[in-house]
C-alpha cells in the first residue's frame, strides 16, 4: 500500500481530484417469443458461465503490449439512394409488419419531436450483430461472446459487425442544418446468447446528447411499461428483424429560444459514447461490446490544428481510447459475466478498443487522447508512468470533462474517472521526453490504473505503487520528432465562446439518496418502476439536485437530456483549478459523499432516466424516471 489519499498527502491537488473513500394478437406475440427461445447447438455449447464464486477463478495469464492499438473504423455516411434506406425514413414511425418477419418494420413507437425544424440532412446506418471469432491478444483463442455492429453493409460476412462500434463524426455548425439520421438494424442472433449472457432486444442511448425521448435510447416507457416486452406495442427497444431511426438534430440545447436557432454556443458537446441501454440488461450488453465513439466538432474545435482552438488534428493525433474491465474463464478463455452478482463487475484484465492491454506508436509531439471509462463497475485514478523510472510524476493537460471543454486547460498530476465518465487530455510526448522534462529520455509510458478496487461496490482509499504492469492499460511506444502545428496548451488563455453557462437560481431543490433496499439497489428508498414517473422538471427552470449515499458504497449517478453544474461537494464549493468546474453528465458519489448540482431543461418533452452508471446497480433497480413539461411539480424527494 502507498501514496494513501489522506488530504494532508495531497495537500496541493483540488480535494475534489483526490479519490473518495471508498399490441397485437395472443398468437403473433406467442410465435414471436418462440422464435427467440431457438436455441442453435452452437450457442448452446457455448452459454458456459460459470457459477457465482466468492473469489472468482483468475483469468489466464497473458504477457502485455504484443498488439497495437486498434482504432474503430469511422462510421461512413451514406445516400437516401442506398439499400439500407429503401424504406424511406419519416418523422412517424413505420409500423406496418414486414411479412418476411411478422414483425413491424421499425421498432420506434414514436414520432420524432421537433424533426421539422432540422431535416436530417445526412445519413448512416449500421448493422448490430454477432462479433465473428476475434483475437483480443495472440496468447488467448478467439473470442466468440462479443456483440457489435458495422459500417451497414447488408451481408454481415462481408461487413461484420466489430467492437467497440464504430466511430460517428458529426458537427455544429451555426447558421447551418447538419442534423443526421442514424438508422440501426437489429440482426442480433436469436436464441440463447453466447456466453449465456445478453439480451437481443435493444435500445441505444447517445450519452450526454441533447435528444427528445425518441432517440435518447432510453431503458423503458411509462406509457407501456411491461409491454415494452412485446413488439406490437413496442417501448424504447427494438427486436431482432427490426430497424429504428434514431434522429440527431446537431442544436446545441436552447435552440428554441428566441433569436437562438441553433442554440446555446456554451452548450457545446465534443467527446460523447453510445451504448445499449436494455432494461436490466444494460450491464450484460455493454459487456458484450455494445458501445463506441460519437465525436461532434464545431466552428471552434474544428478537429484541424490549424485553425480555431487548434487541438491536434482528428484522425492522426485525435484518438478514442475507450476501456473497459474483462474477466476470462481460465477453461475456455472466453469472457464471463456474473448474472446473480449485483454489487458489480470487477474483472482483473482491461480491454483497451477491444485488446488487452496494448501499445500504441506515437511522435515526439502533443496528442488529444479521448478516454472513455466504459465500467462496468470499475472506477479509475489514471497516471501516466514511466516504468523504467516509476518514481518521476508525469503531468498532462486535462482538457474536458464528460465531453465538455473545460473553461481552460489544466495540467493535472492524475485523472479520476468514474464509469460512463470522459476526459479529453493533451499529452505532449516531445515535452516531457526532453531534457530537463518530467520523464527525460523516456522511450515508453504507461497509462496506468492505480485506484484500488477488488469489489463491485466502490473503489477502496489506497493508491497502488507505480509500475506495476497488471495495472497499466496501454503503453505507449515514443518514436521520432515530427511536426507539431497544434498550439501548447499554457498558450490557451480560455476556450471562450464555449464556456460555462450561468448558474441561475434554483426554484426547487430535490433530494436523491442513493443507496441498498428491497433487497436491491434504490433510490430514496424506491427501485425503478417503469410504470412510474417520479418527479417532473419545468422547462427553463433551473433546479438544485442534492445527490448523496452512504457508506460501503460509491455510485456514478447520471441523468439524460439534462446537463449540470456540480457547484458544491461535501459543503465545499467546486472552484475553478478543479476539473469538475465544468457542465458534467456524470456525478461521482464516494462513500458518505453529499454534491450540490445544477440542471436546466431546454427544447424537449418526455420522460427520461436517471441512474447510477455501475451499471449493474442500474439493472439491480438503481433508477428513476422523470419527466419534462411545461408545468413542473413540487416533489422535493422523488
Amino acid at each position: 500500500m502507498t501514496d494513501s489519499l489522506k488530504p494532508e498527502a495531497l495537500a496541493d491537488v483540488p480535494a475534489n481530484d483526490r479519490a473518495e473513500p471508498a399490441t397485437a394478437t395472443a398468437t403473433r406475440r406467442q410465435m414471436f417469443k418462440m422464435s427467440l427461445g431457438a436455441a442453435p447447438a452452437a450457442l448452446l455449447a457455448a452459454a458456459a458461465t460459470p457459477a457465482r464464486a466468492a473469489d472468482p477463478e483468475p483469468s489466464p495469464r497473458i504477457t502485455p503490449f504484443l498488439e497495437p492499438l486498434r482504432i474503430p473504423p469511422e462510421l461512413p455516411q451514406r445516400p437516401l439512394t442506398d439499400p439500407a434506406f429503401a424504406l424511406r425514413p419519416t418523422v412517424q414511425p413505420n409500423r406496418r409488419v414486414n411479412p418476411a418477419t411478422g414483425l413491424p418494420f421499425e421498432g420506434r413507437g414514436e414520432p420524432h419531436q421537433k424533426r421539422n425544424l432540422n431535416p436530417p440532412q445526412f445519413f448512416y446506418a449500421q448493422r448490430y450483430g454477432a462479433v465473428p471469432p476475434v483475437s483480443i491478444h495472440p496468447q488467448l483463442r478467439a473470442q466468440v461472446n462479443f456483440w457489435g455492429a458495422n459500417l451497414g453493409g447488408s451481408d454481415l460476412t462481408l461487413d461484420p459487425p466489430t467492437s467497440p462500434l464504430p466511430t460517428i463524426v458529426s458537427r455544429y455548425q451555426a447558421g447551418a442544418n447538419t442534423a443526421i439520421l442514424v438508422r440501426r438494424y437489429n440482426d442480433l442472433p436469436k436464441g440463447v446468447p453466447a456466453g449465456g449472457y445478453g439480451r437481443n432486444s435493444i435500445s441505444t442511448h447517445l450519452h450526454n446528447f441533447h435528444s427528445a425521448p425518441d432517440s435518447d435510447g432510453g431503458p423503458c416507457d411509462p406509457r407501456l411499461g411491461g409491454l415494452s416486452e412485446d413488439p406490437f406495442t413496442q417501448g424504447r427497444f427494438f427486436f431482432p428483424g427490426q430497424y429504428y431511426d434514431y434522429y440527431y438534430n446537431m442544436k446545441r440545447a436552447g435552440f428554441t429560444k428566441a433569436g437562438m436557432p441553433d442554440g446555446d454556443v456554451r452548450e457545446t458537446l465534443g467527446t460523447l459514447w453510445y451504448h445499449d441501454h436494455r432494461e436490466a440488461h444494460t450491464a450484460e450488453n455493454v459487456y458484450k461490446g455494445l458501445y463506441g465513439f460519437h465525436l461532434i466538432f464545431n466552428e471552434h474545435d474544428t478537429g484541424d490544428e490549424t485553425t480555431g482552438f487548434r487541438l491536434p488534428s482528428y484522425p492522426a493525433y485525435d484518438v478514442p481510447i475507450s476501456f473497459c474491465d474483462l474477466r476470462l474463464d481460465p477453461r475456455t478463455e472466453q469472457p464471463v459475466f456474473d448474472l446473480e452478482d449485483d454489487d458489480g463487475h470487477i474483472g482483473d484484465r482491461y480491454l483497451v478498443n477491444g485488446r488487452l492491454q496494448p501499445y500504441m506508436d506515437v511522435f515526439q509531439r502533443r496528442y488529444r487522447l479521448r478516454l472513455l471509462n466504459v465500467g462496468p463497475s470499475r472506477f479509475h485514478q489514471l497516471y501516466l508512468v514511466n516504468p523504467d523510472q516509476p518514481s518521476q510524476r508525469i503531468p498532462f493537460w486535462l482538457i474536458a470533462n464528460d465531453g465538455n471543454l473545460l473553461p481552460r486547460p489544466l495540467q493535472v498530476p492524475y485523472l479520476r474517472m468514474s464509469c460512463a465518465e470522459r476526459a479529453d487530455v493533451i499529452v505532449d510526448f516531445r515535452e516531457l521526453t526532453a531534457p530537463g522534462g518530467p520523464a527525460a529520455g523516456a522511450t515508453r509510458l504507461w497509462l496506468e490504473n492505480r485506484l484500488l478496487q477488488d469489489k463491485g461496490r466502490g473503489p477502496e482509499e489506497d493508491i497502488l505503487p507505480a509500475g506495476n504492469p497488471d495495472h497499466a492499460l496501454m503503453e505507449f511506444r515514443i518514436g521520432q520528432v515530427v511536426t507539431d502545428l497544434s498550439v501548447h496548451p499554457t498558450e490557451i488563455a480560455s476556450f471562450a465562446p464555449i464556456s460555462l453557462p450561468p448558474l441561475g437560481t434554483p426554484v426547487i431543490t430535490r433530494t436523491f439518496d442513493w443507496g441498498r433496499g428491497n433487497g436491491g439497489w434504490v433510490c430514496n428508498d424506491k427501485p425503478i418502476n417503469c410504470d412510474e414517473v417520479r418527479f417532473t422538471m419545468k422547462k427553463g427552470a433551473v433546479e438544485r439536485w442534492i445527490h448523496k449515499t452512504g457508506g460501503g458504497w460509491a455510485h456514478p449517478i447520471h441523468n439524460h437530456f439534462v446537463e449540470g453544474r456540480i457547484v458544491k461537494r461535501n459543503g465545499k464549493a467546486i472552484g475553478p483549478n478543479s476539473p469538475e468546474f465544468s457542465r458534467k453528465d456524470v456525478v461521482w458519489l464516494g462513500e458518505g459523499d453529499e454534491v450540490e448540482y445544477l440542471v436546466r431543461a431546454q427544447d424537449y418533452d418526455g420522460v427520461y432516466p436517471m441512474h447510477c452508471h455501475n451499471v449493474v446497480h442500474e439493472d439491480k433497480g438503481m433508477m428513476l424516471l422523470f419527466a419534462v413539461d411545461n408545468v413542473g411539480d413540487t416533489n422535493t424527494r422523488p
